[in-house]
């Protein structure tokens, strides 16, 4: 069934692709035609009026000829490329469809169930599912360190400015490549054991290894449906409380805290749910045997995704700090000046002052970093984690066709892409004070 609804999922891309292709040339070919509309009709009032220039002096005319011909030359390029492409996949017998989808991939991917014989199309699903796990960790922790590495290079404690700005000098004019690697190969691989020696601190709660993280995991048990629906359902109050104090603050001045509230009534939820369902769950110890092979409960994180994590969080924070400091000092002077006059903590202005206005300046341009940490995702290739990009590469390997394989890859970070900026946007455009 996965196979099915992944083949649909890319053939459904593929069909938004060629619609928003087709959209675009028909705007394209609705704002030419508007324009030769209108250079017509002022053409006939100037000849008319009798004022009517030759047109290779009219500038509607150039303007309008210059489209024309530019339009002919990258459809005629187009053209070409197109039959140069499929003379060459006539010659060699290559198929321009994407039938493969539901072939086997001959794959296995490490830490996944997936084998040799499930589908081309469920060898996608999963790297693209390793990717997103890349960027729902990457990011959040790329924006945290680089707005305190930020906030840092403009302490004025020198020591702790001069070290933040080394940490942006460096990480930020090297590659994220390399980065990755050395996070990779010269701080995980050497500063941890290997696996049969591996560090079990907490009483063995932790399982640390140059090959994975093991970490303490909830396990249902009775009635673990309906407690999840109940934490659900405590999430949303806690939420509400959170608005309900944040009013009261604002009509009556009073202190809100509203995560003391909010995380308060969750708690309270929670716990009485757990007593009344008779303990619905329970914590699962991630165990590992003698020979580092086996391992079992818990969650287990590939080393070589906290190490693509890690690099990338380490170089997109470096760039991430730059944004913030320059927003920062884009703060109005005055507003830092009315915060230190009422007597505010360093705390409290940056928190109540200067963070939230910076960050309406620094918002837009963080998007581009987001998008940027989405890409750099590819780069999982050189220590071996299967993202995407991997999973192609793979799948290139075993004669399958790579022109439809490269598509696939493209559109993939394409949406991705789409999704973060759409992400993005509304953030930004809850950010912006509407002017009056």
């Amino acid at each position: 069934m996965l196979a099915i609804d992944a083949t649909t999922l890319v053939m459904s891309l593929l069909w938004l692709l060629g619609a928003g292709v087709a959209a675009t040339l028909g705007y394209v070919i609705y704002r030419l035609g508007n324009q030769i509309w209108a250079m017509i009709r002022q053409r006939r009032y100037d000849k008319a009026n009798g004022q009517l220039a030759p047109p290779w002096r009219d500038t509607k005319v150039i303007a309008v000829v210059a489209q024309i011909a530019f339009a002919i030359v990258v459809v005629a390029v187009g053209w070409f490329l197109w039959g140069n492409f499929t003379t060459r996949t006539d010659r060699i017998g290559l198929e321009l469809n994407f039938d493969f989808l539901d072939q086997p991939a001959g794959i296995t991917i490490a830490d996944n169930p997936l084998s040799p014989a499930d589908t081309v199309s469920e060898a996608l699903v999963a790297g693209f599912m390793n990717t997103i796990r890349a960027i729902i960790v990457g990011i959040p922790l790329s924006v945290l360190l680089g707005t305190l590495i930020g906030i840092a290079r403009l302490s004025t404690n020198w020591l702790l400015s001069k070290a933040a700005t080394a940490y942006v000098e460096f990480f930020r004019n090297i590659p994220p490549l390399v980065v990755i690697i050395f996070v990779w190969s010269g701080v995980y691989l050497t500063s941890f054991p290997r696996a049969t020696e591996s560090w079990r601190p907490l009483g063995g709660w932790l399982v640390l290894n140059n090959a994975r993280f093991g970490f303490p995991s909830v396990v249902g048990l009775d009635n673990f449906v309906a407690f999840r629906w109940i934490i659900l359902i405590a999430l949303v109050a806690a939420v509400v409380v959170g608005v309900w104090r944040t009013n009261v603050h604002v009509k009556t001045g009073a202190a809100h805290h509203r995560i003391l509230w909010g995380l308060g009534t969750f708690l309270a939820i929670a716990v009485v749910a757990y007593v009344v369902l008779g303990g619905p769950a329970d914590f699962s110890k991630p165990l590992l045997s003698e020979n580092g092979r086996e391992f079992s409960g818990g969650i287990w994180m590939q080393m070589p995704y906290a190490a693509l994590v890690s690099g990338l969080v380490l170089y997109t924070a470096s760039h991430i700090a730059e944004i913030v400091r320059g927003s920062i000092q884009a703060v109005d002077t005055g507003q830092v000046e009315a915060s230190e006059a009422l007597a505010l903590s360093s705390f409290q202005r940056y928190r109540f002052v200067i963070l939230p206005q910076a960050m309406r300046i620094a918002f837009p341009p963080l998007i581009n970093q987001f998008l940027n940490f989405s890409k750099n995702t590819s780069l999982a290739l050189a220590i071996g984690f299967a993202e995407t990009t991997s999973i192609i590469q793979n799948l290139n390997g075993q004669s399958l066709p790579a022109p439809q394989l490269t598509l696939l890859l493209m559109l993939m970070y394409l949406l991705l892409s789409l999704i973060l900026s759409l992400i993005g946007n509304l953030i930004n455009r809850r950010l912006q004070i509407v002017g009056r």
